[in-house]
């Protein structure tokens, strides 16, 4: 009787009998299971980059909301700004001086909401489900890892 030994513990031992793995599962069922594993996945994945696209979107919202009311503050205070050459040409003094006063400030609101926009608006790109993104090759990289010990 010619052959070799497989010092290997029987556990460790891969046996097929009949298309059927050692644990006594038909081939087709196993197929059948992975399939079914892979669609959960992949709906899963799914589920969790809308998650991460929505959350981005709101950011992006919010960060174009504030430039907005900054635009719109600005706005403001140009037209503050003209009261206040009416009121310098028609006042020699104190009244435009005030006027300079709020227009000043205005414009110094408007700068602070255009940054926290910006702001906003960098944290919310790009515009892709980065952490899903890093999940699917995670995923990937099992799944190859484990088809390579099999």
């Amino acid at each position: 009787m010619t052959g070799t030994i497989d010092a290997r513990p029987a556990s460790d031992q891969r046996r097929t009998v009949r298309g059927h793995p050692a644990d006594g599962r038909p081939v087709g069922e196993l197929v059948h299971q992975a399939t079914e594993q892979l669609s959960l996945l992949v709906r899963q994945e799914m589920a969790l980059a809308k998650a991460e696209l929505t959350q981005k979107g709101r950011r992006m919202g919010r960060g174009g909301g504030l430039l907005g009311a900054a635009g719109a503050i600005g706005y403001v205070g140009l037209i503050a700004l003209a009261g206040t050459g009416v009121a310098a040409l028609s006042l020699v003094l104190p009244v435009w001086a005030a006027a300079l006063v709020v227009t000043g400030l205005l414009f110094a609101i408007a700068g602070v909401l255009a940054l926290a926009g910006r702001g906003q608006l960098r944290h919310a790109a790009p515009p892709r489900p980065e952490v899903t993104l890093g999940s699917v090759k995670a995923d990937v990289e099992e799944i190859k890892e484990r088809a390579h010990h099999r």
